[in-house]
């Protein structure tokens, strides 16, 4: 029987889906656009022979494969009623839409003979970014509960795609990257934690053999929830349908987590998946680009944060905070955020958290002295809560020791001192926004950091019959909730993620968000890595990238200012310092260094990322490009000793081979230590007021960069020439 065909496109992408009467369509083609005629080929090119010790027809992967259309890898679909029903025989009809930059391809599919229906929704926008989203309905009326234990999203990959690399990571180190090569089996990476985690891959990409930053083409996937999520890339030795491999992902569901009565629905949470043939930066381009088109967008410049927490801990005094606050000012600060230590009885971290009103005993006359003293000053407001987590002593928990999630058996483990609060039940979800609404609206609260410090163990709740029912899936969901009523009631509230530091970095979150905490390591050395990789997803106007003290609260290691504020230029840029011990030499720095972040971040925060690749890891360059190209800023730093005597000459990629720029280096930024005799040749006019070079010469060689001292670097600053 004939196919039909269907196609989206956008951002140089396309996607191809074939249908063959009503059965469930498949994909014919995700990648490269191409034109018709060529995808309307693909079906007679792509069709495979029939092997020996395999079903007797040719089976395509469909958009919800199950070993019912021949794919014995991870099933799409997997569902019962008290153990039966679970063979589903899809009748399917596939049409598409075209909106305000996007495409979109819809799947209804029905399997009669178990009560079902499936609908998933392909959304290709403008910038390449494909958003998947499916959900299951139980259309039967008198049968047993439908238990949903997945509904994954799978997308087919083609022989050439060779290698894997995804994130890990653990607190203070987020973020690192692992590569491996692609083969038979299932690479499976699961999180259970009740959060994205501080180990989670962001992106999980595989690509053409030694794919890199510039270089290979690439197809990633993305779970968008902040919930128990897996993200997958399998191979089998028969293949799958036309292709070779599948990568996906979707939530993690626990048994018995989603069960549907009679038409209830369960929509999975979004999967995002992207395409490049320019390697992961086409990747970052992509996803970034798609951000910032959306609405709510944050595009205002971002102010220059100081945060409390590594200045004074707990130890909220008065007239301390109104110096910090002084001393912030003349550096440049434009946004004061008082953390943790504000509320209740929380001295320390054992007790108070969960009781959001003002200590009187540390705050007599509340907090409008400091605010009033703040916002006098010109700068904005901000303040730290925990919402979803309480300590047992505190008075919430003791008037309400039922609001803690928790199983009937006792207690989960502890961790940091505290406990989950089940925002699941009514009236602790309505407590805590009462709470925090009405602080915002008492003190005309600017931004919230929002944390969320540990991981759920044990992340179940008892039902009113006493019966343990698992309760992440829920948890999340009363999270964004709460997150988008806040919004809702305080349309100009700035947000930020942190979960004891980047443990809730996803693109589920950073839609009801405007910031993410990158990591609670401020260690610079650190951070270069942790925000290269979290720059593969987050733009860098969305990721916290603050100046600690000169000793690292984290790792207690020392480095110099001028290191510490170029690495922090790498974002929406802040200080966690106590700046009243600061000598009038550092002072002096920092209020250099504000003026230049001020005076960059129209550029750093619109363009477009380019990491160039380098042959030694000692050195990593990274940069933004603006997007007509005519301006740029280059980073350069050594995180070790150099494998070679002198780094060579290093292509400066994403500038427009047909203009000349103005090179400088910005003094502001720091001058860094070196260990050479004689700088290259191009160095001290840089530094004096700047060199004219092609751009032709700067993508297809390059300069010769100096010899670096470990934990040195410099900005590069690209205008046009003239």
């Amino acid at each position: 029987m004939t196919s039909t065909l269907t196609v989206v496109r956008g951002g140089g992408t396309a996607l191809a889906l074939a249908q063959v009467g009503d059965a469930l369509p498949h994909v014919v083609h995700w990648g490269c656009d191409l034109p018709d005629a060529a995808l309307a080929d693909l079906e007679l090119l792509a069709g495979r022979p029939v092997g020996h010790n395999q079903l007797d027809t040719v089976w395509q992967l469909s958009v919800l494969p199950t070993s019912g259309q021949g794919w014995l890898g991870t099933p799409a679909y997997a569902a019962h009623r008290a153990g039966g029903s679970s063979a589903p025989r899809w009748v399917a009809t596939l049409t598409a839409t075209h909106d305000a930059g996007a495409m979109t391809a819809e799947v209804r599919a029905t399997a009669h003979n178990i009560g079902v229906e499936a609908v998933l929704r392909y959304r290709l926008d403008e910038h390449g970014v494909l958003t998947v989203g499916s959900e299951v309905t139980n259309t039967s009326a008198d049968e047993p509960l439908l238990d949903v234990a997945a509904l994954t999203t799978l997308m087919p990959l083609p022989v050439r795609a060779h290698e894997v690399l995804d994130l890990t990571g653990r607190w203070c180190r987020e973020r690192s990257p692992q590569r491996r090569p692609l083969t038979d089996g299932t690479l499976l990476r699961t999180s259970r934690r009740g959060r994205t985690g501080h180990d989670a891959t962001l992106l999980m990409v595989a690509g053409t053999p030694e794919f890199a930053f510039r270089s290979g083409e690439v197809w990633a996937v993305h779970v968008a929830w902040s919930g128990n999520h897996t993200h997958l890339v399998e191979r089998l030795p028969e293949g799958a349908g036309s292709h070779a491999a599948v990568i996906g992902g979707g939530e993690a569901l626990d048994p018995g987590e989603v069960r549907l009565g009679p038409g209830e629905t369960y929509a999975a949470p979004p999967v995002v998946f992207v395409h490049s043939t320019q390697g992961l930066d086409g990747l970052t381009r992509s996803l970034v680009r798609h951000q910032r088109s959306q609405d709510g967008y944050r595009s205002t410049p971002r102010p220059l944060v100081l945060n409390t927490w590594e200045a004074v801990y707990f130890e909220t005094d008065l007239d301390h905070l109104l110096r910090l606050a002084d001393v912030g000012d003349s550096v440049g600060v434009e946004r004061f955020v008082l953390d943790d230590g504000w509320f209740g009885g929380r001295r320390d971290d054992a007790r108070g958290l969960g009781d959001w009103h003002v200590s009187p005993e540390v705050w007599p006359e509340g907090l409008g002295p400091l605010i009033e003293h703040v916002k006098g000053l010109g700068m904005e407001f901000g303040l730290w809560f925990e919402p979803e987590m309480v300590n047992l002593d505190s008075d919430v928990v003791r008037a309400h020791p039922d609001w803690v999630l928790g199983p009937a058996a006792g207690r989960p483990l502890a961790s940091r001192q505290q406990h989950v609060l089940d925002l699941a039940n009514p009236e602790a979800f309505d407590h805590i926004l009462t709470s925090m609404s009405g602080l915002v609206d008492e003190y005309g609260i600017d931004f919230v950091k929002w944390d969320h410090n540990r991981d759920l163990h044990e992340g179940v709740h008892s039902d009113a019959t006493g019966t343990d029912r698992p309760a992440v899936h829920s948890q999340t969901q009363a999270a964004y909730r709460l997150l988008d009523e806040l919004r809702r009631r305080h349309p100009g509230l700035e947000i930020e993620s942190c979960s004891s530091g980047g443990a809730r970095v996803d693109l589920g979150a950073l839609a009801l968000t405007d910031r993410v905490w990158t990591s609670d390591c401020n260690d610079a050395l650190e951070r270069v890595a942790i925000q290269r990789w979290t720059g593969l997803l987050v733009p860098p106007e969305r990721m916290g990238t603050h100046v600690g003290p000169p000793r690292a609260h984290t790792t207690h290691r020392d480095l110099d200012l001028s290191f510490r504020t170029l690495v922090a230029l790498g974002g929406h840029a802040g200080l966690e310092w106590d700046l009243t011990t600061c000598s009038p030499e550092e002072l002096a720095g920092l209020k250099e260094w504000a003026g230049l972040y001020r005076e960059l971040r129209e550029l750093l925060h619109s363009g477009d990322a380019v990491r160039p690749d380098h042959a030694d890891d000692s050195l990593v360059v990274d940069g933004v490009v603006a997007p007509d190209r005519s301006a740029a800023v280059f980073r350069v730093v050594s995180v070790a000793t150099a494998q070679g005597v002198s780094p060579g000459v290093v292509p400066l990629s994403g500038l427009d081979p047909t203009r000349s720029y103005r090179v400088r280096v910005r003094p502001e930024a720091g001058l860094p230590e070196t260990v050479q005799v004689t700088p290259p040749a191009w160095w001290d006019h840089a530094v004096a007021g700047g060199v004219v070079v092609s751009g032709a010469a700067l993508v297809e060689v390059g300069l010769a960069l100096p010899i670096l001292a470990p934990a040195q670097g410099f900005l590069l600053h690209l205008t046009p020439a003239g």
